[in-house]
């Protein structure tokens, strides 16, 4: 990583734990193999450095959500590891050799079918029955289609047939076990192809949703996927801002945008270089933590959209050019600040800005 400029806050992204995720999930997913979730560019954490390392540690198969982020990460990878777009190619548009489309609709099917046909080749495909999330995938009316005309699928070589679990970060939600039931089902309805079944929480719901290629996502990027219980995966980032400037204000001032916060007593302020346009929260105003040497330091005000304000009271070695972790660290993991700010850890990491300098840990 090249020096940060001045006041440019560092995102530290650990691969060898990523890597480390990555085997445990394997582990999990024994006999069948497991993919890397690479989507809104590695889960904000860098797609191509991401599956670079997992790459080399043994990973095949790697799954985007558009064309675009599927070309990035082929020209990154180069030829080898299965990509699959997991919203299939536009309209119109026979797709690109090396990227695997993932068949949403019967009109996929038809149209990359004909294109295979055409070509004397069979094209690669992923077909993607829904089951019950209601968004993307052959509905259950294309399904009995499907069934009961195997021809549907001339011209295409499909490489695994897959659903996607709505509700697997529950483990006693009852449609977790429906759809497993239900995908069963239309894959006995179909000729004999690879199953893809366990998102990143459904590799711990037991062997019932086991199967041939698991695809997990934010687990690998160490959230858990087990909210409620502790979390099994090891964290993998840091956010180390730099503090820009500490005031002394007295007792009764008031900080930040619309004065919705007043000290209570005479407080050192940290103003620090991040902020809602670098993907740290506005909802997090208030409420949130930072981490200095293992001790907590309050988020007070408003997050703008440049810069977040913190109550240095109790730290006066915080000076100007130390550096707060705002997520990563003891008390603010990705959860722990999603927690907070009444969301997910995938948004806080997938938020993550572009004026971060990322720097890799490789080893």
């Amino acid at each position: 990583m090249a020096e940060p400029l001045f006041g440019q806050p560092v995102l530290r992204v650990d691969l060898p734990a990523i890597v480390a995720n990555w085997r445990d999930l394997a582990a999990r997913g024994a006999p069948g193999a497991v993919a890397g979730v690479v989507k809104a560019n590695g889960y904000g954490l860098g797609a191509a450095e991401v599956a670079l390392a997992l790459r080399a540690a043994g990973c095949r198969h790697f799954f985007v959500a558009c064309l675009t982020e599927g070309l990035a990460l082929r020209a990154a990878l180069g030829a080898g590891p299965m990509i699959a777009v997991l919203e299939g190619f536009p309209p119109g548009d026979d797709g690109d050799a090396a990227l695997v489309p993932v068949l949403n609709a019967l009109s996929d099917v038809a149209a990359h079918g004909a294109a295979g046909r055409a070509a004397g080749v069979a094209r690669r495909a992923i077909l993607h029955l829904d089951t019950g999330m209601a968004r993307l995938g052959l509905d259950a009316g294309e399904q009995a289609r499907l069934a009961a005309d195997h021809g549907l699928l001339a011209g295409l070589d499909p490489l695994y047939v897959m659903t996607h679990l709505a509700c697997a970060d529950e483990p006693g939600h009852p449609l977790n076990a429906e759809q497993a039931r239900r995908f069963t089902a239309a894959c006995a309805a179909l000729p004999p192809m690879r199953r893809s079944l366990a998102n990143s929480s459904g590799l711990f719901l037991g062997p019932g949703f086991a199967s041939d290629l698991a695809r997990p996502g934010c687990a690998l990027y160490g959230v858990n996927p087990t909210p409620g219980a502790p979390n099994p995966m090891r964290q993998v980032m840091r956010l180390e801002v730099p503090v820009l400037q500490v005031r002394d204000i007295p007792a009764g001032a008031t900080v930040g945008y619309g004065a919705s916060w007043a000290a209570a007593r005479p407080s050192r302020i940290a103003t620090v270089a991040a902020g809602y346009a670098d993907g740290y929260l506005r909802s997090l105003s208030g409420c949130a933590v930072a981490e200095f040497r293992g001790r907590p330091v309050p988020l007070v005000a408003r997050v703008s959209m440049d810069l977040t304000t913190f109550d240095v009271t109790d730290l006066p070695e915080i000076v100007p050019g130390e550096h707060l972790v705002l997520i990563g660290g003891a008390g603010c993991s990705p959860d722990e600040v999603a927690a907070r700010a009444g969301t997910i850890g995938y948004e806080v990491l997938t938020s993550l800005g572009a004026r971060y300098a990322r720097d890799y840990i490789r080893g």
